[in-house]
């Protein structure tokens, strides 16, 4: 079921509820898939669409969880000197294994999200370096990644097997 942002809802339930929709939309155009599918590399940089799966679940759990002081699932993935090590599905890494984790990933963001005011500060992970950010600008920034990663997950489904459609008008 699609779900729809409240026409009259309050600021973090509306941007949630954005967030789940385009989140929604990626694991749709993951639907239907075998391993050899969901790991093929339709991009000259090797981008996959378990790849993007598995970098969305990264910044799932930095964005609401590290920056937050959560406890969350450790990020196996980064390597030292590599910027894009999230993106990349190591031979011996399963999909559906990168599935459990990113459901593992949007479950522990979204008890954080369910668990803190709008206005509550962290120390942002990664590039940011301990900028502090609200909980808002969080949503707001996983929002805006979310949606671009959807819009590519589009373009990499249909380049592996023609798959078009749109999730959100269902």
């Amino acid at each position: 079921m699609v779900k729809h942002v409240p026409f009259t809802g309050g600021e973090k339930e509306s941007l949630h509820t954005a967030l789940d929709r385009h989140r929604d939309a990626v694991l749709w155009k993951l639907e239907g898939l075998d391993d050899d599918q969901l790991r093929r590399p339709v991009t000259p940089s090797g981008t996959s669409l378990i790849g993007l799966l598995k970098h969305l679940a990264g910044a799932e759990l930095g964005w609401f969880c590290l920056t937050f002081g959560r406890e969350c699932d450790p990020l196996p993935f980064e390597v030292e000197g590599d910027e894009a090590s999230d993106w990349h599905v190591a031979a011996d890494e399963r999909a559906k294994d990168i599935m459990d984790f990113y459901a593992r990933a949007r479950a522990a963001a979204d008890e954080a999200i369910e668990s803190l005011d709008i206005d509550a500060t962290g120390t942002a992970f990664a590039f940011f370096d301990g900028t502090t950010v609200s909980l808002r600008w969080a949503l707001i920034h996983m929002l805006e990644e979310v949606a671009r990663h959807a819009g590519h997950a589009d373009i990499l489904r249909e380049s592996v097997d023609g798959f078009t459609g749109d999730h959100n008008w269902g």
